[in-house]
């Protein structure tokens, strides 16, 4: 099957949306799929506002309908609702071509903390959006239900999962000149994380933050005993979750949280908030400890043996994940058009509405 995937989200971003991306790229392709992205570098970019290091696609509209007739899928995926989501969605509906979207990133809730605006007009702003989706492919039961609250349709539910072939208990990275025990954060430095949270506990040992993004400057001065590491490659994440002690996680704003899962996989047990995300990805499980008071949490997931944070991680197979993403993919043509027999079934009974 050919599959074109549009996405606003893209290299060299470092964030969960392209690592989840990146992993279904992989994985489309070892089972034959044919794989073509529309994604920011072959456009004229700017900068997107609040997020310097973000580039998006500026007025992308002629090329993309350029690309997406060439391109004569099989199945057409809108990963994000940027200026190339958008672009790609307006161009289905003129053809009056099928296609599924994913929500991945809360939207809504990051524009009321970094701009104060009502999050209820940003879910209003993307319902729309996603109306016109065959399915609308979201990644936790806790978010599936935030988006039926805000009457979402179509919802679709799809896990995402870890490459556990890379993120796995390593030799870890020599820590010597920090004190025990270590409290790691991995992510994004930016509004919607919460990171401040984190931050201001009161714990014995080090805080260790690796990560980039709008609040870092600000975060590093308000904070110098806190031990900024910046971004490294994603090969070497492995021995850095292997060395801490503890993976705190302080959002309240996650769709999935897939750094959690990068952390258990290692070994690195996960402290975080009884919220969305974490509720999804550690949940009651032994891999991690769920609290509202974050300090006692951090404090618990010392306790936790790192086989069982393992052992938690590796229920999320990327295998089943590509499958299920298949699943749900429409023919360009509708369900009973030319292209239909070469997919599995559109809505499987697993589906979630």
């Amino acid at each position: 099957m050919k599959i074109l995937i549009v996405t606003d989200a893209w290299l060299p971003q470092v964030n969960g949306v392209v690592t989840t991306l990146l992993e279904l790229l992989r994985g489309l392709e070892a089972r034959g799929h044919e794989v073509q992205l529309i994604e920011p570098s072959g456009f004229k970019r700017f900068a997107c506002p609040g997020y310097a290091e973000i580039e998006l696609a500026w007025r992308p509209g002629a090329k993309v309908t350029r690309i997406i007739d060439a391109a004569d899928a099989d199945a057409v995926h809108i990963a994000t609702e940027g200026p190339l989501g958008g672009a790609a969605r307006r161009h289905c509906l003129r053809r009056g071509m099928a296609f599924t979207t994913a929500f991945h990133t809360r939207f809504p809730d990051i524009l009321e903390k970094a701009l104060h605006l009502p999050s209820s007009w940003g879910y209003a702003w993307f319902r729309r959006f996603h109306a016109p989706s065959s399915g609308v492919m979201v990644p936790t039961e806790g978010m599936l239900s935030i988006l039926k609250q805000h009457r979402f349709e179509r919802l679709l539910r799809w896990s995402h999962g870890v490459d556990l072939r890379l993120f796995k208990p390593v030799a870890p990275i020599p820590l010597d000149e920090l004190p025990r025990p270590v409290f790691l954060y991995v992510g994004r430095v930016s509004y919607e994380k919460n990171l401040e949270a984190f931050l201001q506990l009161d714990l014995p040992g080090s805080k260790l933050v690796y990560g980039v993004g709008p609040l870092l400057a600000g975060l590093r001065a308000k904070y110098p005993q806190v031990h900024w590491r910046g971004v490294v490659p994603r090969d070497s994440l492995p021995a850095i979750y292997s060395a801490a002690d503890a993976f705190v996680f302080p959002s309240h704003s996650e769709t999935f949280g897939l750094v959690m899962l990068e952390a258990m996989a290692c070994g690195t047990p996960v402290a975080a908030f009884p919220v969305t995300g974490p509720l999804d990805v550690v949940g009651n499980s032994d891999g991690g400890v769920l609290d509202d008071d974050l300090a006692r949490a951090a404090m618990r997931a010392l306790e936790v043996p790192r086989g069982c944070a393992r052992a938690r991680a590796v229920e999320f197979d990327w295998e089943r994940v590509c499958d299920q993403f298949v699943s749900f993919l429409v023919p360009v043509d509708g369900p009973a058009g030319r292209r239909a027999a070469r997919f599995s079934p559109t809505l499987p009974s697993s589906a979630s509405y």
